[in-house]
């Protein structure tokens, strides 16, 4: 299985990565497509071929071709969505705010599934990025909608644990090069 190989990867230093990619993949309560979607997403995000390369494939086994497509859809639009909103944020003059974005966000109003799923993996994708305005407004449309506190929490561990697993791998291909 793909997750055993990725957790036998990471160095014996980061063993509660090891721990908790183990435990925020395999005991998730999310259904199946909230979270393979959210690992296919987040997978995409940490921008670390070893990750994207191990998950990807019992992802797509995970999820509807719908869903795959969405996931991917999802880390696509959030990749500039969230540079573009957090540089906004972070200008000091305020006046960026009163602007037309005039850029085209068609796939988050029609994703090809449930809105709440597509929404959730665009929150985790976010705090990959790092984009507060972007997780506000995503976790306000989530909590809308019903979703509970613990779903998200749920979906940001997923980003954070598949981040810091990203990087360590990736780092330690530079230094064992």
């Amino acid at each position: 299985m793909a997750l055993d190989e990725l957790k036998s990867a990471i160095p014996d230093y980061a063993k509660d990565l090891k721990l908790n990619l183990g435990s925020v993949i395999g005991n998730s309560d999310l259904p199946q497509q909230q979270l393979w979607g959210t690992v296919l997403s987040c997978a995409i995000a940490t921008r670390s071929p070893i990750v994207l390369r191990e998950l990807e494939p019992v992802a797509k086994e995970n999820l509807s071709p719908e869903a795959y497509t969405a996931a991917k859809s999802a880390a696509a639009i959030m990749a500039m969505n969230n540079v573009y909103y957090r540089t906004r944020h972070l200008l000091s003059d305020p006046e960026y705010g009163n602007l037309r974005a005039g850029l085209r966000m068609n796939v988050i109003g029609n994703p090809g599934v449930e809105k709440v799923d597509f929404e959730l993996w665009s929150l985790a994708v976010s705090a990959i990025n790092g984009c507060g305005m972007c997780l506000d407004s995503h976790e306000q449309v989530l909590r809308k909608a019903g979703v509970e506190r613990e779903t998200i929490q749920e979906a940001f561990k997923i980003a954070s644990v598949l981040q810091a697993v990203g990087a360590t791998l990736e780092a330690e291909a530079v230094l064992n090069d």
